[in-house]
């Protein structure tokens, strides 16, 4: 079980270092809809990411056939990232935060957006997908108890690290102007855009 930890723990450290468009998006909504915003965002990627690996035990034969659809994947994948990016680059509208309220109250719809935004962006994020189908294929030989601590420690770490991000970006948030804010928000729209690009040119 030591193993087990070790393996679960190192899967879940490289989880919260890799970099790609989720990682920006965490930080921008963070900044964007304040420390609640981005929790409720991070919720949603972590139930994505629980959903991902029950999905890829259970079906770890499942690897081959999506490996044989990897460019439709793709193509899928990187159509959804660069809507996102052009979203937020030309049509989200960043609010008005005032310096006595740096953290307002969303209402419960716009919490449970960003929850569902946080699902799909991760749910059609390709190199999660493949991150979670490689590794329930590599340990799928361990115990059932062996691979609940395995993933359970590495769920926990990823998702200790995002609500650490999501913390931090609250601590600039307060120092930030609202025209900062807009800025953050189309960075990451060409983030994602660029994202989309590179993984249509890896895929192809």
């Amino acid at each position: 079980m030591i193993e087990a930890l070790i393996k679960g723990t190192s899967l879940g450290l490289l989880l919260a270092i890799s970099v790609g468009p989720i990682v920006f998006t965490v930080i921008k909504q963070s900044l964007v809809n304040g420390r609640k915003g981005g929790l409720a965002f991070i919720a949603g990627i972590s139930l994505s990411d629980i959903l991902l690996v029950i999905f890829s035990n259970l079906f770890t034969g499942l690897f081959d056939l999506l490996n044989a659809h990897k460019r439709t994947l793709s193509v899928v994948a990187s159509i959804f990232l660069i809507a996102a990016g052009l979203f937020y680059i030309f049509f989200k509208k960043v609010k008005e935060i005032n310096g006595d309220d740096k953290d307002e109250e969303l209402e419960t719809h716009e919490y449970m957006k960003l929850l569902v935004s946080g699902f799909v962006m991760n749910l059609f994020n390709p190199g999660i997908i493949v991150f979670w189908l490689t590794t329930a294929t590599s340990f799928s030989r361990d115990t059932f108890n062996q691979r609940l601590l395995l993933f359970g420690t590495a769920l926990l770490i990823a998702l200790a690290a995002d609500v650490l991000k999501v913390m931090l970006a609250g601590k600039i948030r307060e120092r930030m102007t609202h025209k900062n804010l807009v800025l953050a928000s189309r960075i990451n729209g060409f983030v994602l855009v660029a994202f989309g690009v590179v993984i249509i040119l890896v895929g192809h």
